[in-house]
């Protein structure tokens, strides 16, 4: 086991990216890496195959708490409407969707909505940081892919938008 203690450190997604990139070349089995109350554990899975496998978990809990179970959900979308000529906003980090800046706040847009370029679309949660995702062209919302409170993917397409 490989443990690192970061201080006065901030990581970004390319950064913990290249971690796993560094681990998962590595016969490491697991690493830990803690900044306060920032942890992030990366653990090898015990392979069925023979090779290993890297099990990757990023948590932002504090220490002491042990990690939420992983969570894997699929969604899928029946559009009856053809998507060409539609451009798809996608998330630019991995962290949980919402719709509005709080439970009682409305949702930033709904379907049908006209938005500008640089409007708030949503919200998502990454490492208890709040980030605000914009609209990169106008137009109008056609759909909403991902469900409040849903966790989403780096490059996850959220929403559908005619131009």
């Amino acid at each position: 086991m490989f443990v690192l203690n970061l201080s006065n450190i901030i990581m970004n997604f390319n950064e913990i990216k290249q971690l796993i990139d560094i681990v998962d070349s590595s016969d490491l089995q697991e690493t830990i890496i803690e900044q306060g109350d920032f942890k992030i554990i990366m653990r090898r899975a015990p392979s069925t195959t023979g090779i290993p496998q890297p099990n990757l978990l990023a948590t932002a809990e504090p220490a002491l708490q042990p990690p939420p179970p992983v969570l894997h959900t699929v969604q899928v979308v029946h559009n009856e409407e053809p998507t060409w000529g539609l451009i798809e906003s996608r998330s630019p980090i991995v962290g949980t969707f919402y719709q509005s800046s709080s439970p009682d706040s409305p949702p930033f847009v709904a379907v049908n909505d006209t938005i500008k370029k640089g409007d708030v679309l949503c919200i998502i949660e990454a490492m208890k940081l709040m980030n605000e995702i914009e609209a990169e062209v106008s137009g109008t919302i056609v759909e909403i892919l991902v469900e409040n409170g849903q966790a989403v993917e780096y490059d996850q397409p959220l929403f559908r938008i005619k131009p």
